[in-house]
């Protein structure tokens, strides 16, 4: 899960240029109607949103969009779209597997821009369940550990029915049961600690090692799905060794 962490901080280092700032805000813009269009347009309430409203003033996304995204959700919006989540399943090269999460408005043209993708750089589409049983969802918070006491840190986890903490130099990640979400969240809350990333995600049950060549092969197939306005999240059990990401971050 570190490598992953530490993988997805030099991305967003890496994606600072207007093109992708844009992408960016497409991807948050559809977080941010989709929540509220599940759980109403109330952060007080909806969680799911309360915590796509923080991710998106973290990156500085303006507050018209922020508000017109919402509206959209609840229907308030003149330009409210019937969007919706989808996934699909599939491998990048060398035999990763892949779950890519969707939040789009025409579900053929998701599917079709996957599988030109995957096809493209020899990879492959997968049918429902092909690839799922090796993945379990659970909650996932990172953080700064800057200023962070671990024992405090373990304490609030464990108690909010957390199942590991994982210190890094750098990052803070907290791992826990699915209906643990809620608690983890607001006990953050009261801590005063912002969570860089806070959501369910899929966590493979194995991880595969390959080498750098065979890495930077699927990262970069990773990058170009993730690129797809359609595409929200990909998740994969590839598992990004340390002593590569140094290599990873000049490639």
């Amino acid at each position: 899960m570190s490598g992953h962490s530490k993988w997805s901080t030099i991305k967003r280092k890496k994606a600072a240029t207007d093109a992708k700032r844009g992408k960016l805000f497409t991807q948050l813009g559809r977080e941010l109607t989709i929540a509220a269009k599940e759980g109403g347009g109330d952060p007080d309430v909806n969680v799911r949103l309360r915590l796509a409203i923080d991710r998106a003033r973290a990156n500085n996304m303006p507050k018209d969009n922020i508000e017109r995204a919402i509206a959209r959700g609840t229907g308030e919006g003149k330009d409210s779209a019937a969007f919706e989540e989808v996934n699909y399943e599939g491998y990048a090269p060398n035999g990763i597997a892949l779950i890519i999460f969707c939040v789009t408005d025409n579900r053929n043209r998701a599917v079709a821009d996957i599988r030109h993708i995957l096809s493209k750089y020899g990879g492959s589409m997968g049918e429902g369940g092909s690839v799922s049983w090796q993945f379990n969802r659970v909650a996932y918070f990172s953080f700064s550990a800057e200023g962070k006491d671990e024992d405090q840190i373990f304490e609030l986890a464990v108690e909010a029915g957390a199942d590991d903490v994982i210190y890094g130099d750098k990052v803070i990640e907290i791992i826990g049961p699915v209906d643990a979400f809620k608690e983890i969240s607001d006990r953050l809350e009261v801590a005063k600690i912002q969570p860089d990333e806070a959501g369910l995600r899929m966590v493979p049950s194995n991880e595969v090692t390959l080498s750098l060549e065979e890495t930077l092969q699927v990262l970069k197939v990773v990058d170009l799905l993730e690129e797809l306005d359609d595409v929200q999240d990909v998740y994969s059990n590839l598992h990004v060794a340390d002593e590569m990401l140094e290599e990873l971050e000049v490639a």
